[in-house]
């Protein structure tokens, strides 16, 4: 009794609002695997762990069950801190990064830290010093070169130490050595070294044509104009080319990627044996790709592989993944068959097998298990909610999973090759970790985080699925209140983002998805929320539905949902909110807009106001320009719609977003005061298109006053 009283007492904790914003983050986060890296040729790995007031790298090699794992401390926080820092000590350990199974290395801002591994320890010292200013720092494991770039110019330091300029130009609107396309079709980098180290491949992005564009820094006095570039949808766009370098000419060449100047390349692989480099060549209007193959010593053009084309878009994300020790064999994405699978071709461009297919889509290639002959991969096969692990054989395509629990499985494969980590999160497991031979002999976990959120009062959450009105199936949450009575009516929230690329029903801890929406239910709202068509992991058709018109098809399956709150009797149907961010914001406007008096209240956050004022590469991907598509921006263009606003609309922006910029909403502003329309706006200086940190939690602060102003 007495027992049973405590656990009840254990359970009446509430959130507060810097807990729902940013506790998962922080003192509310469940217990994760730190800094786990495996060894490169080993069955063992490294992670970073706490005990007794002290911090620990500790070395585990796996013996796959023929005896216990052995386990060797290889440094604590303590020693670290005696070798390097003990005029300013660390209060952590760095990330460690191993180049073989015997040297490992960290970087400290510009200073790079080098460590050997003997008598299974390992003891640092100073490896070298970069430039300030330094960024983009690679480091080769194989030839302990390292490319960085400084401003936008590229630089090398080779293994003996010497410094060498790869580029140096001038024109601050020439950038070298840095990611391009603004990180659209996967890319998140720009420098590719060679399969031995030894030659470096670069992006060289040309922005000189595109149109400067102020982001103000409101932090000195006076005000200060930051012009960066930002080609909108149908106007001026950057020119990119490879470039190949030789450190021991010093010599660079560029590849003669022919065709249109303001064309994609994407998928930059180098060839196994360094004589060539494959480049997915993809022009502006983003459906027709050519898969070429250049020559890493002249540059010119070998031969085009395949080709690939789509009435609306070929989206390329990957780069092409070698068969080891078959250099003439390579896998490659598609979406050609409606869904995200993976191919076998060889290099002669000539297609051996699909390896993949289903109604389902591929997440990511992770490795290979020799031994099986198979490719070791993530999939949404079983439900689009959940992600799990899956081994697939070259030869036969014959698949087999290799993970037992329901949720979200993020994998990576040992340095050998016979193992896997799979870590994962459900709405049951809050974090876990499972070592597990590709052998299926051997499984061992090594962590079991508990529930950090146990003594809260948590509401209930049910699972609800609704059909598109072609009937299609739609996957949502419904979040009631505490101490739910059905009798009653509720106001409701419907956080939505809708847009490409994302995907926010899935089965991960908490179950509800956000610990806002758990903060607003323990203040008496319930909240819904859903993945209509237009957004990830679906397949081609559910994305490509929008094509053209978004906020449209979106708009209507958010509809769905209202139709479906509309039903339950305990909904009030008079205090309806919605809110989302970025492309979310987009949609919270555009249905206080285009749908108006659905909603009595709605908060949008770095909105996308007008398509034309976007980037080209996003926008013109699911647009086209606004000069083949005049009618889709006319109808998703929300300044000419202020006039149908029934309700209460706040805006938010941050004065420094150089995503969504700022004068999308003073646009909208502008807009709605030349109509005589009142709507609530709020600003937060300094801060890019998402708003984060501490000041985070005044934004949602902010946002759950208006509401509670609202609809209470």
């Amino acid at each position: 009794m007495a027992g049973g009283a405590q656990y009840a007492h254990a359970q009446q904790q509430m959130y507060t609002m810097a807990q729902a914003t940013n506790g998962l983050r922080a003192e509310l986060a469940p217990e994760r695997l730190k800094q786990f890296e495996w060894l490169p040729g080993e069955n063992a790995y490294t992670r970073a762990i706490a005990a007794n007031g002290q911090q620990y790298w500790v070395k585990y090699t796996v013996l796959g069950g023929r005896a216990l794992p052995t386990t060797d401390t290889l440094l604590t926080l303590n020693t670290l801190n005696q070798q390097l820092f003990s005029q300013r000590p660390l209060r952590a350990l760095p990330a460690l990064h191993w180049t073989d199974n015997s040297h490992a290395w960290f970087a400290i801002g510009n200073v790079l830290y080098g460590g050997t591994v003997t008598d299974r320890m390992i003891s640092f010292s100073n490896w070298c010093t970069l430039p300030e200013g330094v960024e983009n720092v690679t480091v080769n494991p194989k030839s302990r070169q390292i490319a960085y770039t400084v401003k936008n110019n590229l630089f090398l330091r080779t293994a003996d130490g010497q410094e060498q300029p790869i580029t140096q130009d001038t024109d601050i609107n020439i950038v070298n050595g840095k990611s391009v396309h603004r990180e659209e079709f996967g890319i998140d980098k720009g420098i590719f070294f060679s399969p031995q180290g030894d030659l470096v491949a670069f992006y060289r992005m040309d922005q000189r044509m595109v149109n400067d564009y102020p982001v103000i820094d409101w932090s000195v006095v006076p005000a200060h104009a930051n012009i960066i570039k930002y080609p909108m949808a149908g106007g001026k766009s950057h020119e990119v080319t490879l470039g190949i370098y030789q450190p021991s000419t010093r010599k660079t060449i560029f590849l003669k990627t022919t065709g249109e100047a303001d064309h994609y390349l994407t998928c930059v692989t180098w060839a196994p044996d360094q004589q060539s480099v494959y480049v997915a060549l993809l022009n502006r209007d983003q459906n027709h790709l050519w898969l070429n193959q250049y020559s890493a010593t002249t540059g010119e053009l070998v031969k085009t592989l395949f080709e690939e084309t789509d009435p609306k878009y070929v989206h390329p994300s990957h780069p092409l993944t070698f068969v080891p020790g078959k250099p003439d064999q390579f896998i490659w994405w598609s979406d050609r068959d409606g869904y995200t699978h993976l191919y076998l071709y060889n290099t002669a461009g000539q297609l051996q097998k699909q390896l993949t297919k289903g109604a389902w889509v591929v997440n990511e290639l992770q490795g290979f298990y020799s031994a099986g002959n198979e490719i070791i991969i993530t999939a949404a096969k079983e439900s689009p909610m959940e992600k799990h692990a899956y081994a697939v054989n070259l030869k036969t395509a014959a698949m087999r999973r290799l993970d037992q629990a329901a949720g979200w499985h993020d994998i990576q494969v040992s340095g050998k090759g016979d193992y896997v980590l799979d870590a994962y999160t459900s709405k049951d497991a809050p974090s876990s970790a499972v070592i597990t031979g590709l052998n299926g002999k051997y499984q061992e976990t090594i962590l079991k985080a508990e529930d950090p959120l146990k003594n809260f009062k948590r509401p209930e959450i049910r699972q609800v699925t609704l059909k598109a009105d072609d009937g299609t199936p739609l996957y949502g949450k419904l979040i009631l209140p505490l101490n739910f009575d059905s009798t009653r009516q509720y106001p409701v929230i419907v956080y939505l983002y809708n847009g490409p690329n994302v995907q926010l029903i899935r089965n991960t801890f908490p179950a509800s998805g956000n610990l806002w929406y758990e903060y607003m239910a323990q203040r008496g709202y319930i909240v819904f929320t859903m993945d209509g068509r237009g957004s990830a992991n679906r397949g081609m058709a559910f994305e490509q539905a929008t094509f053209r018109q978004l906020g449209t098809v979106e708009m209507n399956d958010q509809l769905q949902g209202v139709a479906y709150l509309k039903s339950l009797p305990y909904v009030n149907q008079q205090k309806m909110g919605v809110h989302g961010w970025s492309f979310g914001g987009f949609m919270t406007t555009s249905l206080m807009l285009r749908h108006p008096g659905v909603f009595q209240a709605a908060v949008a956050g770095g909105p996308v106001i007008d398509w034309s004022m976007y980037e080209v590469m996003y926008t013109e991907r699911y647009m086209d320009t606004p000069q083949q598509n005049p009618e889709g921006y006319a109808n998703s263009n929300l300044l000419t719609q202020t006039k149908n606003l029934k309700g209460h609309l706040m805006l938010i922006h941050g004065t420094n977003d150089n995503v969504v910029v700022w004068q999308h909403s003073i646009n909208f502003l502008r807009a709605c005061v030349d109509n005589g329309v009142q709507v609530d706006y709020f600003v937060y200086p300094g801060h890019l298109h998402n708003v984060l940190g501490k000041d985070r939690v005044h934004l949602m602060q902010k946002i759950t006053d208006y509401f509670d102003a609202q609809l209470k």
